[in-house]
């Protein structure tokens, strides 16, 4: 522990030297500006070496703080990478899982999972880097589609999901019947030479149901989809009087 008492050792000396000078009546007044002098150059000093300690004490607190938000930052960040993939910065599997599964243990939740059509030839044909771009342009495009509720997770590599909390299966429907919409109504800028299609599978999660549940019928209605052409959305027939097609190129799972 600090002790106080010998850190100022001589200025307590010098205080208690002038305190007797000035208790002592018989003391020259020579004697006694002497013992003030002392006094006040002690005094200088300790408000120098004050200053000089606050000083460091400052920027050593300083210090602090900028590490201290670097830390906070880089952990943000780690967080980050940690949730989200690196290409489209969506929702990565594991945290839209998680993010799935939590929303199910509030409400009902809808979930459309989507797949790039013939995605492979777009690889084979033009590249990887084309390929990616194509992804990051989709997932863009989608975004546009979606209410600020919704959450996107890719959950393969041209797989993704997208959660509707507390959404109806006719919402979803709408929202999956939009974005496939929007797909074939223009090619994305970054491949203008030909369209870019998706196929689409759609369910609903009752509250207090888990992922596994969820995206297993979602994945059947997706696996209609593509076996009936691709390029449409598909609904499981357990959802189906609830929300009837809302276009022609909508598929039953049965």
């Amino acid at each position: 522990m600090l002790d106080i008492n010998e850190l100022f050792k001589e200025e307590y000396s010098v205080l208690e030297e002038a305190r007797l000078a000035a208790a002592d009546a018989t003391l020259p007044a020579d004697a006694c500006r002497e013992k003030l002098w002392s006094v006040a150059k002690h005094y200088q000093r300790l408000i120098r070496e004050s200053y000089r300690v606050i000083s460091r004490s400052d920027r050593a607190e300083r210090e602090l703080n900028r590490m201290n938000e670097q830390l906070q930052k880089l952990a943000a960040q780690l967080e980050y990478e940690a949730t989200h993939d690196p290409l489209t910065a969506v929702f990565n599997r594991s945290a839209i899982i998680n993010h799935i599964n939590k929303s199910l243990t509030q409400a009902n939740v809808a979930l459309i999972l989507l797949d790039i059509d013939h995605f492979k030839r777009i690889n084979d044909e033009y590249g990887h880097p084309t390929g990616d771009r194509v992804i990051c342009a989709l997932v863009s495009r989608i975004r546009r589609a979606l209410p600020e509720s919704a959450s996107i997770g890719r959950v393969g590599g041209e797989e993704f999901t997208i959660l509707l909390p507390e959404a109806r299966i006719e919402d979803a429907m709408i929202i999956a019947s939009y974005i496939h919409s929007s797909l074939n109504a223009s090619p994305l800028d970054v491949l203008p030479q030909q369209l870019v299609t998706a196929s689409f599978g759609v369910s609903l999660g009752m509250k207090n149901s888990d992922f596994e549940n969820l995206y297993s019928a979602a994945d059947a209605a997706l696996y209609t989809a593509k076996k009936r052409g691709r390029n449409q959305v598909a609904l499981h027939e357990d959802f189906f009087r609830q929300a009837p097609p809302v276009q022609a190129n909508i598929a039953l799972v049965r």
